[in-house]
């Protein structure tokens, strides 16, 4: 990711240093550790990533309970780096789950950890101001606050690791070999054979970003349409994108919550991406405002990320059920600023809520393997764009966002997430606009 690995002088670490490692990463391995400008630890093999940490004495500070905290404020420090793939870094964060749920190993370890070189201790590191989020979660204010703290950083940085079209979700490869703009156009095109859209249809996208489905749709579609968002810089480039295509006329732009949406003004519905904004408490009334505005015998695509259904969310219940884990390795403070407030459910879950509120469940798509490949080309932008990305929001923000989008395509890698598109009718006395076949998506 950040140039080839070139050979480096072995150099040798304190007794404490090369015992706390050996014991915490046994061999076999496949990545090796290299400490200021030495190897330390090397690979059993070919090594799929080095992971480099500043010196010896930030060593504790790494690795201080809870672990997976520490990992997190090292890496946004600049006290710990990945040089290779980023996304083979996170199987070592479940090794030190696993080692938690030993006492024995855990007692070897933390004798190994206190013999560690001395260092100043460290506290939480924030690579920005943390969002100001205040009262119930999902509120439309505290909506507002998050989505804004989210694209506060900027159209520009958004769009140095976007496609041209800035779609912010997964792409859709037909191949592994699929470049990103071809992949987003492939998903644009996708969405919209999904909604069977047709010249003149009334297409609403809650969540629009900056406007490419709708841009897209317009088009190739011929459909007049309503993006709605709650940021204003999304808005200001996206009615600036639509006026460039020549499509101000037919399709509007709006500073809007789902839960203002007017009722029953649209013959198709989308909403990409924006669901995990949402929440178990506000499920029943996403779908009920979506249902409401949406047309008898019209078509709804809810497409977002789910969570495995048994990898419960962390809840006083799981950490009451294993509080050892809980305190020795705790949880990556990461996303607070990237995604704050979003929540992963289970799409059994978010597909009843649907149900419940009178919608049919016509068509069920699991794009996992997708938002991994999307994630990868994200990340490659980001890193090729090293500098530009930390001009416009600084190295910590660029690392913070780097390591988010690598551990989300390693938990899109082993199906810990999942993406979705979930197609929607609401029946008309039992008519929808879905032919009987598939034929028409392919054809």
């Amino acid at each position: 990711m950040e140039g080839a690995l070139q050979p480096r002088q072995t150099t040798v670490p304190s007794p404490g240093t090369a015992a706390f490692l050996e014991h915490l990463f046994p061999a076999p391995r496949d990545f090796s550790i290299r400490i200021g400008g030495g190897e330390v630890l090397p690979a059993s093999g070919r090594a799929s990533f080095t992971l480099v940490i500043r010196s010896e004495h930030v060593l504790r500070s790494i690795f201080r309970p809870p672990v997976e905290a520490s990992l997190g404020n090292a890496f946004l420090r600049g006290d710990l780096e990945v040089e290779g793939d980023i996304c083979s870094v996170f199987p070592l964060v479940e090794a030190c789950r696993t080692a938690a749920r030993s006492p024995r190993n855990l007692y070897s370890l933390a004798s190994l950890w206190r013999s560690l070189p001395p260092g100043n201790p460290v506290g939480p590191f924030e690579p920005r101001e943390a969002p100001s989020l205040r009262g119930i979660r999902h509120t439309e204010e505290r909506d507002q606050a998050a989505i804004r703290y989210h694209y506060d950083l900027g159209n520009e940085f958004f769009e140095l690791f976007l496609d041209r079209r800035m779609v912010y979700s997964a792409g859709y490869f037909r191949t592994r070999e699929d470049d990103l703009d071809t992949a987003q156009e492939q998903k644009l095109e996708h969405v919209c054979r999904k909604l069977r859209l047709r010249p003149g249809n009334r297409l609403l996208d809650v969540g629009c970003g900056w406007g490419a489905l709708l841009i897209y749709a317009g088009e190739r579609f011929g459909v007049e349409g309503v993006g709605i968002t709650l940021s204003e810089r999304q808005r200001d480039l996206a009615v600036e994108r639509v006026a460039n295509a020549g499509l101000a006329d037919r399709i509007e732009i709006r500073i809007q919550d789902y839960r203002d949406l007017d009722s029953g003004t649209f013959d198709r519905i989308s909403s990409i991406g924006m669901f995990e904004h949402v929440g178990r408490a506000r499920m029943p009334e996403y779908f009920a405002r979506v249902r409401d505005a949406l047309r008898p015998g019209g078509l709804f695509l809810n497409h977002g990320i789910s969570r495995d259904a048994t990898a419960p969310a962390r809840t006083v219940g799981t950490v009451l059920r294993d509080p050892l884990n809980h305190l020795i390795v705790g949880t990556s403070p990461i996303t607070r600023y990237v995604f704050p407030d979003s929540e992963l459910l289970p799409l059994s879950e978010v597909n009843l809520a649907g149900e419940r509120s009178g919608l049919e469940v016509r068509d069920v798509e699991n794009l996992r393997e997708h938002y991994d490949l999307t994630l990868r080309h994200w990340i490659a932008r980001l890193d090729e764009k090293k500098e530009k990305a930390m001009t416009l929001v600084g190295a910590p923000t660029w690392r913070a966002w780097r390591l988010y989008f690598a551990a989300s395509a390693y938990r899109f890698t082993i199906g810990r997430i999942s993406v979705n598109q979930t197609l929607f009718a609401k029946p008309d006395r039992g008519r929808t606009g879905v032919p009987l076949t598939r034929a028409d998506i392919y054809r």
